[in-house]
């Protein structure tokens, strides 16, 4: 009986290996494993430029054949890339386990290295609580603190005494045009900035562009009136057709200008 399996199962991956299955695509269903939320991951077959994204359950169907190459990316995830082997082929199902993404810095000791032993530790600590300004009568804000640009745009719109003269005078100036003008380009560097992070190695690898003029590039997408609308708390898919798009233009700019 053991070796009729045997003789079954060599027949089974032979038959896979023979160049028409190869070429043949067919339908898989796959489950993706995390610590966090597994819904609306993107799946994307490289090889045959096809995609979908998993349900809230990390469930997921694409077509592939032999040797594709799939990849799931996510913002919550560190990209990976799997390669469709006999297995898959023949068991038509694919279980992948991403692993989350830490954008951690490189550790560095500062002063007194604490031991882990409690006694110890609390003597060699030089660490002080936090200044409470409400503990000592004086009102603090405590959100997020704003940029320079923020507070100078917040200063120009408020004024101060009985009469509030800087908001009419800023206004007929344009200073307050200007001002609002400087805070949208810090927030749109801040989003492209997470965009090169998170998608320039795939994009420029089937996008190319010279070494000298990519930043050139990714100021131009940045630089686009519509940027925020198409790519703020947009998916990567999303955001890779909208780069498609300036993409093509930047070449026609080149090539006009040349």
């Amino acid at each position: 009986m053991l070796k009729i399996k045997v003789i079954l199962i060599s027949v089974i991956c032979l038959l896979i290996n023979t160049p028409a299955l190869i070429a043949q695509t067919i339908p898989i269903h796959g489950k993706v494993i995390g610590a966090d939320d597994l819904e609306n991951i993107h799946v994307i077959n490289k090889t045959s430029k096809i995609f979908t994204i998993t349900n809230s359950s990390g469930e997921f169907d694409i077509h592939v054949k032999l040797n594709d190459t799939l990849v799931f990316s996510s913002i919550q995830y560190s990209n990976l890339e799997v390669i469709i082997d006999d297995l898959v082929v023949l068991n038509k199902e694919l279980e992948v386990n991403l692993e989350e993404y830490v954008n951690a810095l490189d550790e560095v000791v500062v002063g007194k290295i604490l031991t882990g032993n409690l006694m110890l530790d609390v003597g060699n600590s030089t660490a002080e609580p936090e200044i409470n300004f409400y503990d000592v009568g004086i009102p603090g804000y405590k959100g997020k603190t704003k940029t320079q640009a923020e507070r100078r745009l917040h200063e120009a719109t408020t004024g101060g005494g009985i009469v509030a003269l800087n908001p009419l005078l800023n206004a007929i100036s344009g200073r307050t045009k200007m001002l609002k003008r400087h805070i949208a380009l810090e927030r749109n560097d801040e989003l492209i900035h997470k965009i090169r992070q998170r998608l320039a190695q795939d994009f420029l690898s089937e996008h190319p562009i010279d070494e000298s003029k990519q930043m050139d590039f990714w100021y131009f997408c940045s630089d686009d009136t519509d940027f925020m609308n198409r790519c703020k708390d947009k998916s990567d898919i999303e955001i890779l057709a909208f780069l498609n798009e300036k993409y093509v233009q930047y070449l026609a700019n080149i090539k006009s200008d040349e």
